[in-house]
């Protein structure tokens, strides 16, 4: 019996790749690519090509020129995310996805509560004219770049900020809340670890949202080893789901902008996945 379930087994089964796209992913978001601009050559790629090359890229974790030969050429891949990177495209998918998953789930498009977290990580060696610096973590002992990250009450990615390692977390903090002006007038709570407690980080958030309220989660005193803190699991699982993707597994990139769109492109297929399997 043709079902659902064997449908989707058999979509997955026949691709190439794992990271490549199914038929009802691409169609999610094959409206939201824009089209080719008017005038000279017309574009002669295919653009799902070209998204299943990126998405290799960023499960697997290889070096662009590693790209297999049958994905479009390493310099058109690259060129097209630089492309969707500058025009917002990337941006523009993971907001719609992000409400569609909001929907999917029973919630309002626009969530009221978010959870705030960080997450050093190690650079690798690097070369070239232009490299945005890395920074040291004393605390975690860890010469990178820190990814900030904002999580609704599902655990699905809102916002992400990426910058070097020795920015502390009330600090860094500020800068991603800073990118969120005007874009979810809904959000009422804000929940933190002890590290973005303060003065600081509260005159920050009181500036830039001042209906933010922050509400400090502390681990108690009197506990010993692991313990389960209300709300700080939910964004540790993202941290854990978005680690799936390997090419997040260290900083490979030069430039900040160039990770924080593979962390786009991680919550993106964690949506994606979702949506077209929401068993």
């Amino acid at each position: 019996m043709w079902t659902t379930e064997n449908r989707k087994r058999y979509d997955r089964s026949h691709l190439r790749y794992p990271s490549d796209l199914t038929d009802g992913e691409w169609a999610l978001i094959e409206p939201m690519i824009p089209p080719a601009k008017h005038g000279g050559r017309p574009r002669s790629v295919n653009v799902r090509e070209i998204i299943n090359g990126i998405m290799y890229v960023l499960s697997t974790g290889c070096q662009w020129r590693a790209l297999p030969t049958d994905l479009p050429p390493t310099t058109t891949v690259f060129c097209y995310l630089n492309l969707w990177m500058s025009d917002r495209t990337l941006e523009h998918i993971h907001d719609a996805l992000y409400q569609q998953c909001r929907v999917l789930a029973g919630r309002t498009p626009c969530p009221s509560a978010c959870i705030i977290d960080s997450q050093s990580v190690k650079s690798t060696e690097k070369g070239g004219p232009h490299i945005d610096p890395v920074g040291y973590d004393a605390g975690k002992q860890i010469k990178g770049k820190k990814r900030h990250i904002l999580v609704d009450m599902l655990g699905l990615l809102l916002q992400g900020f990426v910058h070097p390692a020795d920015i502390q977390d009330r600090n860094g903090g500020a800068l991603l809340l800073a990118t969120l002006l005007g874009r979810w007038p809904c959000l009422k709570k804000l929940f933190a670890d002890g590290g973005y407690q303060g003065p600081l980080f509260k005159q920050a958030v009181a500036e830039l949202l001042p209906e933010l309220v922050i509400e400090i989660v502390k681990r108690p005193d009197q506990e010993k080893g692991f313990v389960l803190l209300p709300k700080r699991w939910i964004v540790e699982r993202t941290l854990g789901w978005l680690g799936r993707c390997r090419r997040l597994a260290k900083d490979f990139e030069n430039l900040a902008a160039t990770a924080l769109a593979f962390l786009k492109l991680a919550s993106i297929r964690l949506m994606l996945r979702k949506l077209c399997n929401p068993t």
